[in-house]
């Protein structure tokens, strides 16, 4: 199960986040703290990966996006690759299985060519069978913000523009579908975007936590929450 809407917001009344994006970091760390391979870190991390984007719906946030395997994740160890990919088809078919349950629209962001074609047709299908539902989540794949942007730019010149805009930039890249995120947050420690939406996150705020993420729980997240509700977001402005 993912998340399903409620009638009764309890954190995000007054609804000024509409979407929120995760850079999910800390799964090796916790598992090495712990004495167990990096693989072990990554199941907890999808596990609670599912309960972290439920509590996200339950409170009234329309939009999660999440950072699940970047470009530069390649290089890591074969076996843990393998592991992350394993744990993707996995979701996939679990979500398959309780689409109608938790009524939810899945956008896979990122560039599919290096993926198995076996994976890309679960992919696929499971974007053509929620596209009709407005609860949305994305899940970051194979994606790199820089490339996501020289991506969008290649598909302008395709299509023969000589000169672009904002907004032809903004309706190319793989975010298309969804606003841009109100709030960034990163767990694990870390004061970095690791390539992640930088033409989206241009006026985000940000929120970094120690907290390693198979630790993020929804009391935390309700925190979060109430931080940001606190920021007065200028956009360039006074």
């Amino acid at each position: 199960m993912i998340f399903k809407k409620k009638s009764k917001v309890a954190v995000n009344a007054d609804k000024k986040l509409s979407h929120i994006a995760f850079i999910m970091d800390g799964n090796g760390r916790w598992a090495k703290k712990r004495g167990m391979p990096r693989e072990y870190g990554h199941v907890k991390g999808a596990e609670n990966f599912q309960r972290v984007v439920r509590h996200c719906g339950d409170i009234g946030i329309n939009t999660v996006t999440v950072y699940a395997f970047s470009t530069e994740n390649w290089n890591r160890p074969e076996n843990e690759v393998a592991q992350l990919m394993k744990l993707l088809y996995q979701y996939i078919d679990s979500a398959v299985r309780e689409l109608e349950k938790n009524e939810i629209r899945f956008i896979f962001l990122g560039g599919k060519e290096k993926l198995s074609p076996e994976l890309r047709e679960r992919m696929e299908e499971l974007e053509r069978l929620s596209e009709k539902y407005s609860l949305t989540l994305n899940i970051a794949l194979n994606y790199g913000g820089r490339d996501e942007i020289v991506h969008a730019c290649n598909s302008l010149i395709k299509e023969g523009k000589t000169e672009v805009t904002e907004q032809d930039i903004s309706s190319h890249l793989y975010t298309k579908q969804s606003p841009d995120p109100d709030l960034v947050v990163r767990t694990g420690g870390d004061f970095r975007i690791s390539n992640f939406l930088l033409w989206q996150s241009a006026y985000a705020e940000y929120y970094f936590t120690k907290t390693l993420w198979p630790d993020l729980d929804s009391k935390e997240i309700d925190a979060i929450v109430e931080n940001f509700c606190t920021r007065h977001r200028r956009f360039g402005g006074l």
